[in-house]
């Protein structure tokens, strides 16, 4: 079974997270849940993006570099949303990762290595109507799909940014329950 580091997104480690993790174990896997906020959590994305840029996105990522600190290569990166940027900067550039999982963001490659790293499988999910990730995440995220070897996009309809955290008013299930069984599938394989 595959071991996963899952970053939170901008309103921190909610339940929502816990559970997808939980559920992620459940399959037999082992995830790590970094608290990139400290223990912080907000009522919306607003409020958790304000948080991240007073403490810089530079600085978000770090502490996501910082987290796998003593964990074993071989992993794979996983992000939901403001989490995308330290899953997605350890995908591309720390050795032997074995894959990467982008929920409702995605950068352009560029941000962290000239090119997508060979033998690195990504997936990435969002709604087709996001109003965070239509523009230049959907753009990245295409880019990304056209680039890498073993790449998949996944949209579902719908407007909703996070709708795999099962604690916020945003959750989906229906979308959430697709995105669980093709993340696990996605994992059985590594």
């Amino acid at each position: 079974m595959a071991e996963v580091v899952l970053f939170h997104h901008a309103q921190g480690l909610t339940r929502g997270i816990t559970a997808f993790a939980d559920e992620l174990r459940g399959a037999g896997h082992a995830v790590h849940t970094p608290d990139l906020f400290e223990g912080r959590t907000f009522g919306t994305v607003a409020e958790g993006v304000g948080y991240a840029e007073k403490l810089g996105f530079d600085q978000v990522i770090e502490r996501g570099v910082r987290a796998v600190d003593g964990l074993p290569s071989g992993l794979v990166y996983a992000g939901f949303s403001l989490g995308v940027l330290p899953a997605q900067k350890l995908a591309q550039t720390r050795p032997e990762a074995r894959g990467a999982l982008l929920f409702h963001s995605c950068v352009p490659v560029s941000e962290f290595s000239s090119v997508w790293p060979d033998g690195v499988p990504v997936q990435v999910h969002a709604m087709t109507a996001d109003p965070y990730f239509v523009g230049d995440d959907s753009d990245a995220a295409r880019a990304l799909a056209d680039q890498a070897k073993d790449a998949e996009l996944f949209l579902y309809p719908g407007e909703q940014h996070l709708f795999a955290d099962s604690s916020l008013p945003s959750y989906d299930p229906d979308a959430a329950t697709l995105l669980t069984q093709r993340v696990l599938d996605f994992l059985s394989r590594r």
